[in-house]
Parts: structure tokens; sequence; C-alpha cells
């Protein structure tokens, strides 16, 4: 049984290193505390992508009683660990991500414009700000084009679970 446990300590282990490691990358005054507006890309780079109303949850759960604007890693940590061990917030399969753009590709284009992409993540379901629309057009568009071919962008998109 100590192999086990062993096993489970070093997965733990590694989990927490990694969380250490992102957060750190925007704790820019080395002291152990983030912006609350960094906490999204923090989870994002750890392959979470929660929803912003599941990601507000978490920042209510890690925050102090009192709103700081400012993220401290001790609390930061245990909750993360716990996501990250119950594998929460996984990304959407590539497959599913693909038909969700063949499905707005109502003329099997291969292809979407800009302006209508931006029309789907603006105006339905849970709308993109100007600000996440500009930042996923920029990796989105093919420069020469002008337009977003959606097969290579899902599959840059793709999370691999292997790192």
């Amino acid at each position: 049984m100590a192999v086990d446990r062993d096993r489970a300590e070093a997965i733990v282990s590694e989990i927490r290193r990694k969380i250490k490691d992102a957060f750190d990358v925007f704790d820019h005054e080395s002291n152990q505390t983030v912006d609350v507006r960094e906490i999204g890309t923090i989870i994002r780079s750890l392959g979470c992508f929660p929803s912003e109303a599941e990601l507000r949850e978490l920042i209510d759960k890690i925050e102090d009683e009192e709103p700081t604007g400012y993220i401290h890693f001790e609390k930061f940590l245990p909750v993360m660990t716990k996501v990250l061990m119950e594998r929460r917030f996984r990304p959407i399969p590539e497959e599913e991500l693909l038909q969700a753009f063949e499905n707005l590709d109502q003329d099997n284009k291969g292809y979407l414009e800009p302006e209508e992409l931006t029309k789907y993540m603006t105006q339905e379901g849970e709308p993109f700000t100007q600000e996440e629309m500009d930042e996923m057009l920029s990796a989105a568009v093919d420069p020469e084009k002008n337009v977003i071919f959606y097969k290579d962008y899902v599959s840059m998109l793709s999370y691999d679970d292997s790192h």
C-alpha cells in the first residue's frame, strides 16, 4: 500500500508544481499574489476551461471575505489542486468543436468570415467581449485569405492532455 500512497503523493506534488509554475508567470511582484483578472488565464493554462460563471464561482471561493483585486497563492493552491484532481472543466473534445463550426458553416465552404464568427460569438449563448473576440480572431483568421479555416483552428485549439 505504501507504493500506492507514494504514487498518489507524487501525482499531487506534480499537480502543485504545475499550479505554482503557472501562478508564478503572473506573480510580477514575486509576492505570492496575482491580479484577480489573471486567474482565468492561469486556470486555462492548466488545461481547465470553465465558463465565465464557473470562473466567477471559483474566484469567489478563493477570495477572502473581502475581495481585494488580488488572489493569494495559498488560497489558490488548494482550490486549484482539487479542480485538477477532479479533472473538472475539461476542454470540449475536438470532434464536438469541429461539429459546432461546421454547423455555423451552412454553405459547407470549409471556412467562416470573421464577421460571421463575430456575430455568432457576441450575440449567442455566453457572449464574448470585444477584447475576447479580438484575441480569438488574431489567432483564428488566416492572414492571407482573411477567413477562418476552422479545421486548422480547431486542431490548434485542441489541448494535449499528455502534459
